[in-house]
């Protein structure tokens, strides 16, 4: 029996109330829900409410009124201040508000025009700052500066010399230790206290990631991620008096470590989290351990995570959730092991209407296992379906599994949705990583097609009806997917995606540009490599395409400039090839206000519709 057809704004529309946060004295709930401002669309903004225990008591009250644009994130300072950012348009610019959540009282931390600003560290021991860095005084590099909540005053704390692309504070909240590059070396710098200067404790290749987490409980030593003499990212202890002997903490075989957490209250290291199939947790305490046992019964058939707690760790907002459903988020009392739910996440789409995320691996044709996620329509045979190959965007990044509303929405229209990591996808290690240098337009595509062959081979996909959607670099593997193999893909969804790689890299924000030798190394050299780069970018290549192709893109994009869009399309109607191209001119990267996202969402369904007639 085949599931009813939800709406596209099901799939897409904001939550009615999420991002839960609690207080750091538990005394207050924060949320986000949708709200009307000055009679525009509903964005979301942040809400406070009282809690008695576990149970939110009288009216919810509204801390910020924010109209063009949803708040990106908030956090809570102390018990009585929200922190918030916002940008504009989605220009990425975000500047740094604080609203109190008793008297409502809002400052802009960051009041600068084309100025991206963010938390360095939140100071949970100090109640009238954090740290912020911005870019203010030079677009390229970012200063720490301690702000005050109260005031606005910024006193600056660490003036960027030009060459640090990271800083790190210890538990006080002092800014001693940094990451310097040249864009291809790395050095981590360190230094005993604020007064002194930073010296250098080892350097590396940019191949090579000694990426620190945070001090060890005294202050004297670094817990890092580092793939140092191995391929994969581990948990290692650096001492600044012997850096070249890394003390290893944990390593899983075969896959990076994505992070670690510890508790600032009991001054230990809790957990590392990383990612096989799905995600997983390796505790390294008794209580952090037993509490997300005792949780994790509570809610069976779903994973959970803890998004947010209180000072004393009693209590913490828990995320519950599968690849069926963004699922529900409680208030879990550590001290009386009781969860009280607050929000189903998307109710409007019942788990068992949707499809499951199946882990799948296949081999390139070079003999690499390439890893990803099939999503099958509930209710259909998984024979001769219509398909839609969806590569993720980075590139240097992965997808996961996990509930994806792209993917749920399409196999809800009849499709199956195959999400591959191809080479240069993290979490498989340093060698994996580095097979994609050089490969736009060639070694990584040829993954993404090997894995389109899979599945006709498999049965499961009808080759004619197969459509290739991305967004960023997934935007780009659309393009060059349809330049490559023009008689592979019956349409293409290009997503605010790269189309030539020698504009693109022209075209990057202020801030990227101390990583541009990097880019260069990884992608390609717009001298050395300028021939091999003109043959792999869609935009010069047009002529090869003849597949239907879709458009979408944000005018205010500092990632993909507008031009990568245009200049394709440009390029196609000059041909007299007939392109769909819809632009908003209040987005970015990426389409994030509801009535944008359900245009464009209508607008690919249609489109998909016309072209591969599930």
């Amino acid at each position: 029996m085949l599931p009813r057809i939800y709406p596209v704004t099901d799939f897409f529309r904001n939550p009615a109330r999420g991002f839960f946060r609690l207080s750091d004295d538990g005394t207050m709930l924060g949320f986000m829900e949708p709200a009307i401002v000055s009679e525009g669309p509903a964005r979301m903004n942040v809400f406070v409410q009282d809690l008695d225990g576990s149970t939110p008591v009288g009216t919810p009250r509204q801390l910020t009124h924010e109209s063009e644009r949803d708040i990106s994130q908030y956090f809570w300072k102390g018990a009585d201040t929200v922190i918030y950012e916002k940008d504009f348009k989605g220009d990425e610019n975000f500047h740094i508000l604080t609203v109190n959540a008793k008297s409502g009282q809002l400052t802009d931390l960051t009041p600068f025009s084309g100025v991206r600003a963010s938390i360095e560290d939140d100071l949970p021991d100090d109640p009238e700052h954090v740290l912020i860095s911005h870019n203010q005084r030079n677009p390229e590099v970012f200063d720490v500066y301690r702000a005050n909540i109260l005031t606005g005053q910024l006193v600056l704390v660490a003036e960027n010399p030009g060459n640090i692309v990271g800083w790190q504070t210890d538990h006080q909240g002092l800014v001693r230790a940094a990451i310097a590059s040249d864009g291809l070396d790395s050095t981590l710098l360190y230094r005993n206290t604020e007064a002194d200067p930073f010296r250098p404790i080892l350097s590396t290749d940019f191949r090579t990631v000694v990426s620190p987490e945070f001090f060890t409980f005294d202050n004297q030593k670094l817990y890092a991620l580092s793939n140092r003499g191995r391929d994969c990212l581990a948990l290692v202890i650096i001492d600044p008096a012997h850096p070249d002997i890394e003390e290893l903490v944990f390593e899983v075989d075969g896959v990076d470590l994505d992070g670690a957490g510890y508790s600032r209250l009991r001054q230990v290291l809790t957990v590392a989290v990383y990612q096989t199939d799905k995600p997983r947790y390796r505790f390294f305490d008794d209580i952090s351990a037993q509490r997300y046992a005792r949780v994790l019964e509570k809610l069976p058939g779903y994973e959970i995570a803890l998004q947010s707690g209180t000072r004393d760790e009693t209590k913490y907002i828990v995320a519950a959730y599968n690849d069926r459903t963004p699922g529900s988020r409680y208030i879990y009392d550590a001290n009386s092991d009781t969860l009280d739910k607050l929000a189903d996440i998307n109710p409007a789409l019942p788990e068992d209407d949707m499809a499951a995320v199946q882990p799948v691996k296949y081999q390139s044709r070079d003999g690499l296992t390439i890893h990803g996620y099939l999503t099958l329509p509930v209710g259909r045979k998984p024979e001769k379906l219509p398909c839609i190959i969806n590569p993720h965007g980075g590139p240097w990044l992965r997808d996961s599994w996990g509930f994806n509303a792209e993917a749920q929405f399409l196999a809800n229209r009849g499709y199956c949705v195959l999400q591959m990591n191809f080479r240069g996808s993290t979490g498989y290690g340093r060698k994996f990583w580095e097979a994609s240098f050089g490969q736009w337009g060639l070694g990584m595509q040829d993954d993404i097609t090997d894995g389109v062959r899979w599945l006709i081979d498999q049965g499961i996909a009808d080759p004619a009806r197969i459509a290739i959607y991305g967004g960023s670099y997934g935007g780009y593997a659309t393009l060059a997917g349809i330049v490559s193999t023009p008689d592979l893909y019956a349409a293409a969804v290009d997503y605010v995606g790269v189309s030539n790689l020698l504009t693109f890299m022209n075209t990057i924000p202020p801030y990227w540009k101390p990583m541009l030798t990097k880019m260069h190394s990884m992608v390609g050299d717009p001298v050395a490599d300028r021939e091999r780069l003109e043959a792999t970018s869609p935009a010069l290549n047009a002529d090869k395409i003849k597949t239907p192709l879709f458009i979408a893109q944000g005018a205010h994009d500092p990632r993909v400039n507008k031009d990568e869009s245009d200049q394709m399309v440009a390029a196609l109607r000059s041909r007299g090839v007939d392109v769909e191209y819809m632009v908003k001119d209040n987005e970015g990267h990426g389409f994030h206000n509801d009535e944008n996202k359900f245009e464009f969402y209508e607008a690919m369904e249609a489109f998909l519709r016309q072209h591969l007639d599930p």
